[in-house]
């Protein structure tokens, strides 16, 4: 097939993308039909950068590795990997590297990597630290269980097999996998006298612990592939922290000088992966006309302060966290999802307006736990963010992106905290997954770029994407 036609199929690909949503019927198809038609003819294209096959399953054995296995960086408001767009439709599971650990569950690693590709996922947040706790990573400062380490190792090693890449967080605001309660705890060990878990942020001694976790972290030489952790683009990015708060300033200056001493830190260390802080994306102090959008009041004295927060040096992009129906109420209604819309809206124009970065929503879901849940009201939840997210990615806003919260293999319901997505059991869900996949394919192979092909018609999948009526 030759080059112009790979752009004339992948516009023609868009243009049935988005009129399927409303069962316009398009040259003898209509709705799923057409998807599947195109996607047969998509299948013929084999080699295309990001997308090759079937509701936009990534087909591992077809990528060029050398071309396009490189460093996600930015380029203003949005992700490239080698000069290309890259939005992201990703997933969390933050428990793999305990998984990994254990030969006897290593191999729900591996299946759930499978089928996080097989629906065209490419990000993986997961957690790269245990302290202190059952088979923790990191038994006291700057002590580490190498067989734990080994068990990361092998998680990132097999993430590439499926070229999804991950963004690693290297320590928590709770208690779940020790957290700062666990340096507080290290530190009062030590024979200091901390009172606040808080004085994780503040205390010189804590703060070197953490900085010391950082350096062992980055300078890791995976055992499975020889490379280093600081140089394997399997790496998308370093989370400073899983939802930072510190209540005991709501001012936000404590938190503030932390992130800025520790992103540069990260920077200095390794300056070419990017650095994300791990917030939910309260707004405080700095922007009081921005506090409208938190869910609750209670939001704005927590120590938090997304604008603020993100300009700080060395902070690449910006995180963002979806939860209504723990911020707002635990019942079910439509208030969460207008709440979803406006607090996305209003995040993805801040990272626009004030911050010239892009903006991912690295967690979003709803519990099967609420009062009023049902599965269809979850993918009506998950279409209002994939939706919101294609409004900015049509106008090349900050959109960057989605991580849903959270993808398990069959057989690990024990894990489940009431948000678990397991595809197998969720055909709907997978099927809008898959879909919102393609579509950000098509985004991410647009010629106008950089045109590996030398396609002559390389505007022409532009003017499709950019067209007004669409």
């Amino acid at each position: 097939m030759d080059t112009c036609n790979r752009c004339f199929l992948l516009s023609l690909a868009f243009i049935v993308i988005l009129f399927e949503d409303t069962g316009t019927n398009v040259f003898g198809f209509q709705g799923e039909e057409l998807i599947e038609a195109m996607a047969d003819k998509v299948e013929v294209l084999n080699h295309s950068p990001h997308f090759t096959a079937r509701k936009g399953i990534y087909n591992v054995e077809e990528l060029e590795a050398d071309d396009d296995w490189q460093m996600v960086q930015t380029k203003g408001n949005q992700f490239v990997v080698n000069g290309q767009p890259f939005y992201v439709n990703g997933f969390n599971t933050y428990w793999l590297m305990v998984f990994a650990a254990d030969l006897s569950t290593r191999g729900k690693v591996s299946e759930l990597f499978q089928q996080a590709s097989s629906v065209g996922l490419t990000v993986c947040r997961t957690w790269a630290f245990n302290d202190g706790q059952w088979r923790a990573l990191q038994k006291s400062p700057s002590v580490y269980d190498e067989d734990v380490f080994k068990a990361l190792d092998f998680v990132v090693s097999e993430a590439k097999k499926y070229k999804i890449r991950l963004i690693l967080s290297l320590v928590n605001n709770w208690d779940a996998y020790g957290g700062k309660a666990q340096y507080v705890k290290w530190g009062n060990a030590s024979g200091l006298n901390l009172t606040s878990d808080d004085e994780f942020f503040s205390h010189p001694t804590l703060r070197s612990y953490y900085k010391s976790h950082v350096k062992a972290m980055l300078n890791r030489v995976n055992t499975f592939t020889n490379i280093t952790y600081k140089d394997d683009p399997t790496i998308f990015a370093w989370e400073l922290m899983n939802e930072p708060r510190c209540t005991s300033d709501p001012s936000g200056d404590t938190l503030q000088s932390w992130i800025a001493e520790m992103a540069a830190y990260v920077k200095s260390l390794d300056a070419k992966h990017l650095v994300e802080i791990g917030e939910e994306g309260f707004y405080g102090p700095s922007a009081p006309a921005r506090t409208q959008f938190n869910p609750n009041s209670y939001a704005t004295q927590v120590g938090t302060d997304f604008i603020r927060n993100h300009q700080a040096l060395g902070v690449d992009f910006a995180s963002v966290h979806i939860y209504a129906d723990s911020w707002i109420s635990q019942t079910i209604s439509d208030a969460h999802l207008q709440f979803t819309k406006s607090w996305m809206e209003a995040h993805i124009e801040d990272a626009e307006k004030y911050l010239g970065m892009p903006v991912i929503f690295s967690e979003f879901g709803v519990s099967a736990k609420d009062t009023g849940y049902n599965s269809s009201y979850r993918d009506t939840l998950i279409s209002t963010v994939y939706k919101t997210l294609l409004n900015s990615t049509k106008k090349g806003g900050s959109g960057a992106g989605s991580l849903l919260w959270q993808l398990f293999p069959d057989g690990t319901d024990y894990m489940d905290d009431g948000y678990a997505i397991v595809l197998s059991k969720s055909h709907s869900t997978a099927n809008l997954i898959s879909l919102h996949s393609t579509r950000l394919a098509i985004f991410n192979s647009r010629c106008s770029w950089h045109c590996r092909w030398g396609c002559r018609k390389k505007n022409s999948l532009e003017t499709f994407l950019f067209h007004d009526n669409l």
